[in-house]
C-alpha cells in the first residue's frame, strides 16, 4: 500500500487572529465595535470598567441593563433587535458570541463574526440593531451584563428570533 499525502503537506496555516499589539485582526460586521478593556489588579481582587461614555462607542444613551446567568452549555440563538443596540460584557465564564449581518444594504451583509468572550480578557461588544446574534456558554456556567439604548417594552418586545439551526444563517453551533 502506497502512503498518501503527508499530514504536514495537507495542514493549513492559521490566519492571524491578533497583531503584535494584540489587537484583533478580524474584520467586523459594519457597526459592530469591540472595545478592549483592561483588568486592574488590586489588593482586593480585580476591577474592570464595563462601560464609560467617554469611550464614544454608545450609539445613544444607556437606559436599561440586565445581568444574565447561563447554565453550562446554554445556547440562546438566534435573535436580533430592530430598534435596540446591545452592549455585551461577559463577567464570568466563557461565552461564544456569533453575529450575522443580514441587513439590506450593509457593506458587510452575509458576514459572520465569531467572538470568544471571557472576563480574563474583558471586552465590551456593541451589536447594532438588525444584526442577528447567538450566545453560548462554553465549558461551564457564564454570566454577562447587557446594556441597551432602549428599554425593554413589556407589551411589544423588540425581540425577533430564529431557531439555532435556521437555514437563513450560515453558521451552526
Amino acid at each position: 500500500m502506497q502512503p498518501g499525502p503527508s499530514a504536514d503537506a495537507a495542514a493549513r496555516t492559521d490566519a492571524p487572529q491578533v497583531d503584535a499589539s494584540w489587537v484583533s485582526t478580524a474584520g467586523l460586521i459594519d457597526g459592530v465595535v469591540v472595545h478592549e478593556v483592561r483588568n486592574v489588579v488590586t489588593r482586593n481582587g480585580i476591577t474592570s470598567e464595563v462601560f464609560r461614555a467617554d469611550w464614544g462607542i454608545a450609539s445613544g444613551e444607556i437606559v436599561h441593563a440586565i445581568h444574565v446567568t447561563f447554565r453550562a452549555g446554554a445556547l440562546s440563538a438566534w435573535h436580533m433587535h430592530r430598534e435596540k443596540t446591545d452592549h455585551l460584557f461577559v463577567t464570568s465564564g466563557l461565552v461564544k458570541a456569533v453575529l450575522y449581518d443580514d441587513r439590506e444594504g450593509s457593506p458587510t451583509r452575509g458576514l459572520v463574526n465569531e467572538l470568544f468572550l471571557a472576563h480574563e480578557r474583558p471586552r465590551l461588544v456593541v451589536i447594532p440593531p438588525c444584526v442577528f446574534h447567538g450566545l453560548q456558554a462554553l465549558g461551564g456556567p457564564a454570566t454577562f451584563v447587557n446594556y441597551f439604548d432602549r428599554q425593554y417594552e413589556y407589551a411589544s418586545p423588540d425581540e425577533h428570533r430564529l431557531p439555532p439551526d435556521a437555514p437563513e444563517i450560515p453558521y451552526r453551533f
